[in-house]
């Protein structure tokens, strides 16, 4: 039955825009199995671009405009028909995406968490004072302070494969890094420590992978729906719903983090500020058919508590 479904007018061939980097074109590759599997017949083609946020790694995204320099590219590419859909991290989709697209599947989320990094210490707490620790995300920056306020954090820019070559290097004594992408490319071995939600909440959406399409296009739309996995679509809505009551960006320190069972979502939010060092957080918990709602109700309390104050002065 699914293989029959028509895809329009890309002959049967459907094509995937993605990122260059190895580890968009794992998730690409994954995202071609996964529709291959559904539909034996037919072909899918990768379509690598490279963006502006991979051209770019001398300087932090914060300061530069946003994840959005890792899609602009492969949204130009699906507008001039050079390609069907992009496969994005969700952690670098803009909670607001042009009025041309949306996300049409959100897959089974990986392992959520971020990952702690060395060849010299088994956990953060080991770290001598001083040591120098790599990243440039605003949000692992403010909990790694208040974590470990001695410690001296250096920009860490670059792919995986990249950073984990600067780490070998000498240039840092620890790097923080998503859990997924050392999972996906075979690099589970280096995960020193996971960091927990008590330590540290993840980005909005990491560890997910977001199929982004021409909006209203509903022969495409059908084709992916059998890869969505519900649990994860809901849990990411809350949260992208949480990060857009906050009109939140790469600019600024925020994360969250969804569960959920049979009926119930909860909600972890934390907004902080890298040079005060406050951090808020809220836990609230909602029902499975609200996400949208349950990450407002978040939001809206992060507000309440000061939240605008903090995001306003990064």
């Amino acid at each position: 039955m699914l293989a029959t479904i028509s895809i329009g007018d890309i002959n049967k061939v459907l094509k995937i825009a993605t990122r260059n980097s190895p580890l968009a074109l794992w998730q690409a590759e994954f995202v071609k199995s996964r529709l291959q599997f559904f539909y034996p017949d037919l072909e899918v083609e990768l379509v690598k671009m490279t963006t502006q946020g991979d051209k770019i790694l001398n300087t932090p995204l914060s300061k530069i405009g946003g994840k959005n320099l890792f899609i602009k590219e492969l949204e130009v590419g699906m507008l001039e028909g050079r390609a069907d859909i992009a496969v994005h991290s969700m952690k670098d989709v803009p909670y607001e995406l042009p009025t041309e697209f949306e996300v049409g599947a959100i897959l089974e989320r990986e392992n959520p968490f971020d990952a702690f990094v060395s060849n010299d210490f088994d956990n953060i707490s080991e770290l001598p004072q001083g040591s120098r620790v790599g990243s440039c995300s605003l949000r692992r920056i403010v909990q790694l302070k208040a974590l470990r306020p001695d410690l001296v954090i250096l920009d860490l820019r670059g792919n995986v494969n990249t950073r984990l070559r600067k780490l070998d290097n000498g240039e840092y004594d620890a790097i923080i890094l998503a859990c997924a992408g050392l999972i996906r490319l075979g690099f589970e071995d280096r995960i020193n420590q996971h960091l927990g939600v008590e330590q540290f909440l993840p980005a909005v959406g990491q560890g997910a992978l977001g199929i982004e399409i021409r909006k209203g296009d509903k022969s495409i739309s059908t084709l992916i729906e059998p890869l969505i996995n519900k649990q994860t679509m809901n849990e990411v809505s809350a949260e992208r719903a949480m990060n857009s009551t906050l009109e939140g960006g790469c600019s600024v320190a925020i994360g969250a983090y969804a569960t959920s069972n049979e009926t119930e979502l909860q909600l972890r939010g934390m907004v902080g500020n890298v040079d005060s060092g406050d951090i808020l957080k809220v836990e609230e918990c909602g029902t499975l058919s609200q996400p949208k709602e349950l990450g407002e109700m978040v939001a809206n309390k992060l507000l309440s508590m000061g939240a605008r104050e903090l995001l306003k002065g990064v």
